[in-house]
């Protein structure tokens, strides 16, 4: 409920702000003191996810004299962490952050963790896991095109290649297609549907006839519902058949 109301909140508080400061504000003059504010919250937060949400607040500033406070934060022994801090450093033109990321893709030596198996020992490999799956989809946050060649090989990777067709959907590059036709052949039928939700994304027409292939499919997936291949591949027909509209 608080989300909802939350741009009628920001529209009264602009409001009663003097036009001299909001345009203060806007120009990016004065935009340390808010930077240092949300740098001493990524420092301080601790869980990945929210953590993110304040990564995204620092990128907005585009205030690149945050770099060198969080440059610690680059060889973190939490990767997820670590890839917080690569994403800010990639989004504000730093490649060290781009290269980071990728290297946490391809990182598979065990780090502290406190997930736990059902013996009680620390799964590392879980972890192992779900640092990768966090490296994937932050490349697709990131949307560069760089990308593409490093995710594609993933689709075939089962520890994280749910992720890599929502990460390709979100580059937006178009060399990402026919890999993505090609895993509508795929042996799991999650990964034909992700495939297909990607392509819808692409509005990729070339993928009509292997989408057509699939509305006989009656094999169901593991999320979405439990919904048969068949049903996602009849959406996507409709979608992807649907003309174009037409500018005013």
């Amino acid at each position: 409920m608080r989300v909802r109301y939350l741009p009628l909140i920001l529209s009264m508080v602009l409001s009663v702000i003097p036009a001299s400061i909001l345009a203060l504000a806007q120009t990016g003059e004065h935009p340390n003191e808010s930077a240092t504010e949300l740098v001493e919250q990524f420092k301080r937060e601790t869980v990945f996810w929210k953590q993110f949400e304040v990564a995204k607040k620092i990128v907005a500033l585009r205030d690149k004299s945050v770099l060198p406070d969080l440059e610690p934060w680059l060889s973190n022994e939490d990767r997820c962490l670590r890839g917080n801090a690569a994403y800010v450093f990639a989004k504000l033109g730093d490649d060290r952050g781009f290269q980071v990321i990728k290297a946490i893709l391809a990182d598979r030596w065990p780090r502290p963790t406190q997930a736990i198996r059902s013996d009680g020992s620390p799964d590392e490999r879980g972890q192992i896991i779900q640092d990768r799956y966090y490296a994937a989809h932050l490349l697709g946050d990131l949307q560069d095109a760089r990308a593409v060649p490093i995710l594609v090989p993933l689709l075939k990777d089962e520890e994280v290649n749910w992720i890599v067709p929502w990460s390709l959907g979100q580059i937006g590059d178009k060399s990402a297609i026919p890999p993505l036709i090609a895993t509508l052949d795929d042996s799991s039928p999650d990964m034909r549907v992700l495939a297909i939700y990607s392509l819808e994304q692409f509005d990729a027409k070339d993928a009509l006839p292997k989408i057509r292939a699939l509305l006989g499919d009656k094999e169901t997936i593991h999320f979405d519902g439990l919904i048969p291949i068949a049903d996602a591949a009849k959406e996507a027909v409709i979608k992807l058949e649907r003309p174009p509209a037409h500018s005013p």
